[in-house]
């Protein structure tokens, strides 16, 4: 059957997940903003992500990086929370 507890997450596996999770989706909205100028995304962009102007090889590969990095931030934050509220439901 199923199981009576929650399991914890590994910090670095879902870390790593997030980061490269928001990469590709930042890869996927400067392409669409490309695409379809209509869009403006870079405006979001621009206030997300300190230092990204529109578009430059070295800005678009800091917006590459500060995306990875607010990934791995969002990983490393909700880790220890989920973990903590699934130590304490087991006995739920």
């Amino acid at each position: 059957m199923g199981r009576d507890y929650m399991e914890k997450l590994n910090t670095k596996v879902l870390a790593l997940s997030l980061g490269v999770f928001l990469a590709v989706i930042y890869i996927i909205c400067v392409l669409f903003d490309l695409l379809l100028p209509v869009y403006e995304m870079r405006r979001v962009w621009s206030l997300l992500l300190p230092g990204f102007t529109w578009l430059t090889p070295s800005s678009f590969l800091l917006g590459l990086a500060e995306s990875f990095a607010w990934g791995l931030l969002a990983g490393i934050i909700f880790v220890p929370i989920y973990n903590y509220f699934s130590d304490r439901l087991k006995g739920r």
